[in-house]
């Protein structure tokens, strides 16, 4: 038996292909699914089997299509209401994937008919848990509706010691989630590897011996997550159709200059620095790397059109991180000359500054903006600060204070994306591009009570 794993680390996610030499199964494949391809390929094995573990929350899968292509077999759970033709299977239930054992576990927790997979060849196994046991934690159990929070909670408690029994200590633990997604609730830890007894001394949902404490931990410790979120299952059960990946013809100078002066919405993709000095006015600045695609589905509005800005390597990436979240073929304006892709249009600027310039710049009456979290916000924060997360900002415009807003965030990608937003909003603005952690050192007086104002 070989693992291979496909990473998104734009999601924090983690696809897997197993096989025994011969045929393979593909378990949670991302909605791209030519990398899954690749490797099998690269391995030189046929796909006969693709498993969900669950009805997916953070993005849309490539199983149904990937299936369809290699005329596989599609595993996912009696039980899950899809709109599709599948091979229905349950908990407790066993096949052969060549010379490979495969058998699902009912662990609901994450959803609730969520399984996990043991895969077992001559006694060396491997537990493909998906959502329910991570590295360090389990999958958030607030994503499905809120009265069934506790329910699943309790149901994610029992699921990993489940899990944990029907494997050895040996087996080599595969979660799909836990690798900086928002689908994983609590300290999932960032290790690349581990197993099931590395987790059973090191896990706290398999540790604490008391199931409330362990209910009321999780469930206190859950934070915000992407609004995006709330169309995926739906699309997930319907059945994603494939993934478009190609890179549209560039808009011409007009066009652009068009849909900038109407007010569409233009995503510079260019690097925040970049975006401060000169800018298309209207533009909104989305840097591309790892967190756009999240930060880009839970800030803009669900639905709408937009074209991208930036060079062709970047506009690439980017359709094929939004095509994992259902954002469909958006438009594009191939470069990263402002003046050379629309001579025409009106260009824009903001300051960029580290700590040191907020103390030397900061005028009195002037309002310091923290676009974290609120759970960020509430360990944590410049004296007199206001917060308005980040994912908040476009519906809570009004409740932006009046005047000059100096914006910051923990490292200075989300308050780039804020600066941006207000600016469009016609606020004036100063982007604080500095880690907060380094706030205090620049002299910048933070209040650290656990009592948050307003």
């Amino acid at each position: 038996m070989e693992v291979i794993v496909i990473e998104t680390p734009q999601l924090g996610d983690r696809s897997y292909l197993v096989h025994d030499g011969s045929v393979a199964l593909v378990i949670d494949p991302q909605r791209d699914t030519d990398r899954v391809e690749a490797a099998a390929k690269a391995a030189g094995v046929v796909i006969t089997h693709v498993a969900e573990t669950h009805v997916h929350n953070d993005y849309l899968s490539g199983g149904l299509e990937l299936a369809r292509a290699h005329r596989a077999s599609y595993l996912v759970n009696a039980a899950d209401p899809v709109a599709f033709e599948r091979v229905p299977i349950t908990g407790g239930q066993t096949l052969k994937v060549g010379s490979l054992t495969v058998k699902a576990v009912a662990t609901p927790g994450h959803t609730h008919t969520h399984l996990s997979f043991v895969v077992d060849d001559g006694g060396r196994q491997a537990v493909f848990s998906g959502g329910s046991l991570l590295y360090g934690s389990v999958g958030r159990t607030d994503l499905v509706a809120e009265a069934d929070t506790v329910g699943l909670t309790h149901d994610q408690y029992a699921s990993v010691r489940r899990l944990a029994a029907e494997a050895g200590p040996d087996a080599a633990l595969f979660p799909t989630h836990g690798f900086g997604s928002f689908c994983s609730s609590g300290p999932a830890s960032g290790a690349g590897s581990s197993t099931i007894g590395e987790q059973l001394t090191a896990n706290h949902a398999l540790t604490d011996p008391d199931e409330e404490h362990f209910v009321r931990e999780l469930i206190g410790n859950l934070t915000a997550y992407p609004s995006y979120y709330a169309h995926m299952g739906a699309a997930n059960a319907r059945g994603p159709g494939p993934a478009q990946l190609a890179v549209p013809e560039s808009l011409d100078a007009g066009e652009l200059a068009r849909r900038l002066d109407e007010g569409e919405w233009v995503v510079d993709l260019r690097h925040r620095v970049a975006f401060a000095s000169n800018h298309f006015r209207g533009a909104v600045s989305f840097e591309y790397g790892n967190s756009f695609s999240t930060y880009l589905g839970w800030v803009m509005p669900w639905g709408g059109q937009f074209t991208l800005v930036g060079s062709h390597g970047d506009v690439e990436h980017a359709i094929r991180d939004l095509t994992r979240l259902g954002i469909e073929s958006p438009d594009a304006a191939v470069g990263t000359d402002p003046l050379t892709l629309a001579p025409d249009a009106a260009l824009a600027s903001y300051p960029r500054v580290g700590w040191d310039g907020v103390l030397d710049g900061r005028a009195a009456g002037d309002t310091v903006l923290d676009v974290r979290r609120a759970d960020e916000y509430a360990r944590s924060r410049v004296a007199g600060a206001v917060n308005v997360p980040l994912h908040e900002l476009l519906p809570r415009l009004a409740d932006v204070p009046a005047g000059k807003l100096w914006v910051h965030c923990g490292s200075g990608y989300r308050a780039g994306i804020a600066a941006s937003l207000l600016q469009r909003a016609g606020r004036d603005v100063v982007h604080i591009d500095a880690r907060f952690g380094d706030a205090r050192a620049a002299g910048i007086r933070l209040d650290m009570s656990r009592t948050v104002p307003g």
